[in-house]
């Protein structure tokens, strides 16, 4: 049975739950918390950080504080290239590998 869902009609938002801000010149920023046994052992024998601040370059950051789980990728696309142009090119290859990951590090969720 073939799958007629179109994914630049899907509908993501931002989790509830994630720590982000934006810093002084407007890149979103966000904070992951490092988790787990491997982290731990990290964290009290090298000194590694209990949060990472993760910032997301400028049209990162600007496909992320478009994300408000009413706007489908396809909409996101329309003002990634009304605001970057050409330098968005290839548009919606590029936007989706972008929210595919995002998801993927649980930052977004998609809205059913």
């Amino acid at each position: 049975m073939k799958n007629n869902n179109n994914y630049l009609d899907f509908v993501y938002a931002i989790k509830e739950d994630l720590s982000w801000s934006l810093n002084e010149s407007g890149q979103v920023v966000v904070e992951m918390e490092n988790k787990g046994f491997t982290n731990r052992i990290a964290q009290k024998f090298f000194k590694k950080p209990a949060v990472s601040h993760i910032t997301l370059e400028g049209l990162g950051s600007f496909i992320f504080s478009s994300i408000d789980g009413k706007r489908s990728i396809y909409d996101i696309g329309l003002l990634v290239h009304d605001k970057f142009g050409d330098e968005a090119e290839p548009l919606y290859e590029r936007l989706s590998t972008y929210m595919k990951r995002l998801d993927q590090l649980n930052f977004i969720h998609k809205v059913e």
